[in-house]
């Protein structure tokens, strides 16, 4: 009853007010639904979104550049630009609204006006792909090598991902000196992308000779050659064929290093990846082998044999001989170690066996001879089968294959 007289006593004013403030709840609410729904959707459906929300400039610009897609057609890039405009008087932080005025104008053959928005559309963000993408472009189209490594450069700090796409092009350019030279100046800030951009050349590179080049310029500058892409290039030459590339680009590495000579004597040198002129050690079929300390160290099951060191060698024509010194070799005659070095192809050259450690101290030696139609040798070292319960064991602290009268 007292609700009844509370209704009776209101006056027509209040009635409007509480009237008013419905209308407006209600607004309020379907503006907050719609706003919301143009967010989710604006992504899989800007169309949708800009139905929902044709205020928000966000939405704007994302179905402005929908119309302006790869298959547009000149009326749609006539509504695109006039919502990327509007996009634009929304929110002039609509970069994608920019990107898309710059798209159109590129389709019509304005490169100019292109620029230009492209360029305002950076300042605003580096984080627009489709700006990024075409400042590479128009930098390449006007002979613009520097600019257009900048670009690259700021669209993989920015966009990491893309490496896939960019690094082949970018490894492909680097045959050319002079786009080799100011890659190496854009190298030499470090950049995040840098080691994974080197990794990949040293697999993928135009050609081995001009992934050497920019290695030695890298190197040159300061920028730290991975391990494996430095082997990988040394490989790399050798398998195209490029022997005298190889030990060039070797020697840079390994000055001291002497065509006429083994390398590390004295296994002082321990690599994660080897190159094939540096000492491999072989871990296949059972074999265990590891160089630390100085020491080549050794071990083979029973019955267990095949190569457990090997070093590629590009000796001249001439008489070698081979020294060394073993420590722990026991083993019955015709179970012993033994070095041998064979041309690339295959042909053997000559063995030296090794003979118990506790024969002459351990030192060994032996003579081989390289023919002159053998450019290229393997020297390795090999396990035969030995029927002892322990199997072969030993280890060297000196190898060295060096010429006859040295």
């Amino acid at each position: 009853m007292s609700f009844r007289r509370d209704l009776a006593r209101r006056s027509p004013k209040e009635w409007a007010v509480r009237l008013v403030l419905v209308v407006l709840a209600g607004g309020l609410g379907y503006y907050s639904l719609t706003f919301t729904l143009a967010q989710v959707m604006v992504k899989q459906n800007p169309g949708l979104a800009y139905l929902l929300a044709p205020y928000d400039g966000r939405v704007t610009a994302a179905y402005a550049t929908l119309l302006a897609g790869p298959d547009a057609t000149p009326k749609d890039r006539v509504r695109a630009d006039t919502l990327a405009k509007r996009a634009l008087r929304q929110d002039p932080t609509a970069v994608s609204a920019v990107a898309t005025l710059g798209i159109n104008a590129d389709a019509r053959g304005d490169k100019t006006v292109a620029r230009r928005y492209f360029t305002y559309a950076q300042k605003l963000t580096r984080r627009d792909l489709r700006t990024q993408l075409w400042m590479i472009e128009n930098a390449v189209e006007r002979g613009n090598m520097p600019g257009a490594l900048h670009e690259y450069d700021v669209t993989l700090r920015v966009f990491p991902n893309l490496d896939g796409m960019l690094y082949p092009v970018l490894a492909s350019a680097s045959s050319d000196p002079a786009i080799r030279a100011e890659l190496v100046k854009i190298l030499a800030g470090k950049p995040m992308w840098g080691e994974g951009f080197i990794n990949f050349v040293a697999s993928n590179g135009p050609d081995p000779q001009s992934t050497a080049a920019l290695f030695l310029r890298l190197r040159r500058a300061g920028v730290p050659i991975p391990e494996k892409a430095r082997a990988g290039t040394v490989d790399a030459l050798i398998a195209a064929g490029q022997r005298d590339a190889a030990w060039s680009y070797y020697t840079a590495l390994r000055p001291v290093a002497d065509r006429r000579r083994s390398r590390d004597p004295q296994f002082v040198a321990m690599f994660e990846r080897p190159s094939q002129l540096d000492w491999a050690p072989i871990n296949d079929g059972g074999l265990t082998t590891s160089i630390q300390s100085g020491v080549f160290d050794f071990a083979a099951p029973a019955s267990v044999g095949g190569p457990m060191l090997r070093q590629l060698q590009m000796l001249p024509p001439g008489s070698y001989r081979l020294t060394g010194h073993s420590i722990g070799i026991e083993q019955a005659d015709g179970a012993r170690p033994y070095w041998v070095l064979t041309c690339q192809s295959g042909r053997e050259l000559g063995r030296v066996e090794v003979p118990n450690s506790s024969v002459s101290n351990g030192n060994f030696t032996g003579v081989f001879s390289v023919p002159a139609d053998c450019p290229m040798q393997i020297l390795m070292l090999m396990a035969r089968p030995s029927d002892a319960v322990a199997g072969l064991s030993g280890q060297f602290d000196q190898v060295a294959l060096v010429p006859a009268g040295h």
